[in-house]
């Protein structure tokens, strides 16, 4: 009894009559904080959820022997198995349909804000489900603001466009910030140095020019020159 006491380690288990336990209790305690958290996905809707199921992909739309074609054939040609980057193809071509001046355009401001929007709404879905992706943040918030540019430019330019496609996109147009920069007694130096160095410059430009134009005026001068006796030498010439 007295020897079994001298190793508590061993002899308590025994005495209990239950086994040694597998691990310490904190490895149990470390275990159970270690289990895989399960994150409920979030049903984010998708601007692709008006796209009908049996409509045909993109480069199948317009082919005239789709019709004589199998059920069969057109469900696995359709955008019910079609890719997320397919649907996206057809989105962007019922976008662009609203805006586009004629069936030959493709290339005009409308059609390339409608595209940048189609990629927007996308980015904008995938950042919902994953907010730590820095480079798709970084990818989107540059199109937004060539979006914005290029509505500015059709907003000066013809105001009817713009709101015509404000309208058929569902955009809502907010113009840039005035931008202000605090004077400083730095950068009004910095300012003054920059224009001096300008002026400098043009200074040099207008000299490097000037002997351009010598050079130029000279060489027309011994064109001329050379023509005229030539000419002379012609005839003086006898026959």
């Amino acid at each position: 009894m007295l020897a079994l006491l001298a190793r508590p380690g061993r002899a308590w288990p025994a005495l209990l009559g239950r086994a040694q336990p597998a691990c310490s209790p904190v490895l149990q305690a470390a275990r159970g904080y270690a289990r895989p958290v399960i994150k409920k996905r979030k049903d984010i809707p998708s601007h692709l959820d008006d796209l009908p199921p049996t409509m045909l992909k993109k480069d199948y739309a317009n082919l005239p022997i789709m019709s004589s074609m199998d059920d069969v054939v057109k469900r696995l040609l359709s955008l019910e198995m079609a890719s997320q980057k397919e649907k996206l193809k057809v989105k962007t071509q019922q976008l662009v349909e609203k805006v586009r001046r004629s069936p030959s355009d493709n290339g005009s401001f409308e059609v390339q804000v409608a595209i940048l929007t189609a990629k927007i709404r996308t980015l904008e879905e995938h950042l919902q489900r994953h907010p730590k992706d820095k480079k798709n943040r970084r990818l989107m918030l540059m199109d937004l603001d060539r979006r914005r540019k290029m509505l500015g430019y059709l907003r000066r330019v013809n105001y009817s466009t713009f709101e015509n496609t404000c309208r058929q996109l569902d955009i809502q147009y907010s113009p840039p910030q005035p931008y202000t920069r605090r004077v400083t007694k730095r950068w009004l130096v910095k300012k003054a140095l920059c224009i001096k160095v300008f002026q400098e410059k043009q200074k040099l430009k207008a000299a490097e020019r000037l002997k351009q134009r010598q050079a130029r005026a000279r060489a027309a001068r011994e064109q001329q020159e050379k023509q005229v006796q030539e000419k002379e030498a012609q005839e003086g010439t006898p026959v």
